[in-house]
């Protein structure tokens, strides 16, 4: 039987990238709904090739443009809009594999109505493990679900790991490759000037505009550090991180008797996508097969933590448990959208992130909606933290005295 699939984030890369896959297996993968949030033009595109059922935006909008230019189409596609149809489409009985890619805390709650319903769940949202990742966990355990990873790190980890859980009492660690993104290399005197466009443009990953910040300050693998933690039952001083520039091996799994297993791949995102909708099986992805004489070298080195002081930030959450992890990325959230808003500068993103996560008291959630109210507890305060400093630089600015004060001209 084919699976019925339900994209949520069907208009970033990592929707693409599912679409492609699923173009090319018809007789396996239908598309059940497809969720987008404004990009009307891209979603009705999508629908017209893939004639999904149900369509759903963030506003209303967004849905009548949709739903005018379907209808106009031909097609007989749902249009709905909202955080509460995301959810039901999520939990909907049409379809039994849902692709949670939407970016942000805002796929958290869909991404939990599809454990509830014992989805079948390819996990690309890093929030909702590293929000909730106890409380998701719980979800898929108690309702059944099946949670695959997308995410190419934890995808190699799944991938290298027995399939029998009673055998992997013989890990001793993973390791989580990471680029080191755009700046690796570059002078850390000069990471305060660095623009939104030159931190977007990330080496090997083709990703979107949050995600590919994240990957600039290493907070996308503190995420993931978190992530694992949740996904593999690991504690922190058995996760590593190790920096590989060539993005060739994509995670390392270091087992007690000395082995270490490694899955390799081009720099694809249909890779982990393609294995984790066949799964158990395997299908063709449309990547090129990797070409190790030509790849020639692969590098590595330790993670720099001054020059990536949120990879540390998110050490440190991890660490301290409750709802940290949700303080952390709420904070920096915040702090992304206002670096891509040119209202901060590039590093103050971590001291944006630092500053609420070291200002706000931890505690341990009863269920969701503390999940919930620390992550917008998190966000005011980044947005006061932020505002505070500009406020304070306004002044200095008014203060310092001008040319022609000081020559009297």
């Amino acid at each position: 039987m084919k699976k019925r699939l339900t994209i949520l984030g069907c208009t970033g890369s990592i929707g693409d990238s599912t679409l492609d896959v699923v173009a090319r297996h018809p007789d396996r993968f239908s598309i059940h709904a497809l969720a987008a949030h404004r990009n009307a033009e891209k979603l009705v595109g999508q629908c017209l090739r893939f004639k999904p059922e149900v369509a759903v935006v963030g506003d209303a909008g967004t849905a009548v443009s949709v739903g005018t230019q379907l209808r106009a189409a031909g097609l007989a596609t749902h249009v709905a809009f909202g955080p509460q149809a995301l959810v039901e489409v999520s939990k909907s009985a049409a379809c039994d594999t849902v692709v949670a890619a939407i970016v942000g805390a805002a796929g958290l709650r869909p991404t939990l109505a599809a454990a509830r319903a014992g989805k079948r769940i390819l996990l690309v949202n890093k929030e909702a493990l590293v929000m909730s990742g106890a409380i998701l966990m719980e979800a898929v355990r108690d309702h059944g679900a099946t949670l695959l990873p997308v995410d190419s790190e934890h995808n190699a980890v799944f991938q290298c790991l027995p399939r029998d859980v009673a055998m992997r009492n013989g890990v001793a660690k993973i390791i989580l490759t990471a680029s080191g993104g755009p700046f690796r290399t570059r002078d850390p005197g000069t990471l305060a000037d660095v623009t939104p466009e030159e931190a977007c443009k990330h080496p090997n990953w083709v990703m979107g505009r949050k995600i590919s910040v994240d990957s600039a300050t290493m907070m996308n693998k503190g995420l993931e550090v978190i992530e694992a933690h949740w996904l593999f039952g690991l504690p922190s001083e058995r996760i590593d991180v190790l920096v590989h520039p060539q993005s060739v091996i994509h995670s390392l799994v270091s087992f007690v008797d000395g082995s270490v297993l490694a899955q390799l791949g081009n720099p694809d995102m249909r890779t982990p996508i393609a294995h984790a909708l066949a799964f158990p099986e395997r299908v063709e992805s449309g990547v090129v097969e990797l070409d190790l004489a030509q790849v020639a070298t692969l590098s590595f080195e330790k993670p720099d933590y001054k020059r990536f002081p949120c990879l540390a930030l998110a050490m440190q959450a991890l660490d301290a448990g409750g709802i940290a992890s949700a303080t952390l990325n709420g904070a920096n959230e915040v702090a992304v959208d206002a670096f891509l808003g040119r209202r901060i500068g590039f590093t103050d993103i971590a001291l944006t992130v630092g500053a609420v996560l070291n200002a706000l008291p931890n505690g341990r959630p009863d269920g969701l909606e503390d999940v919930l109210d620390a992550d917008a507890t998190a966000r005011r305060a980044a947005l006061d933290f932020i505002a505070s400093r500009l406020h304070a630089a306004a002044r200095t600015a008014q203060a310092r005295p001008s040319h022609r004060s000081v020559t009297g001209r």
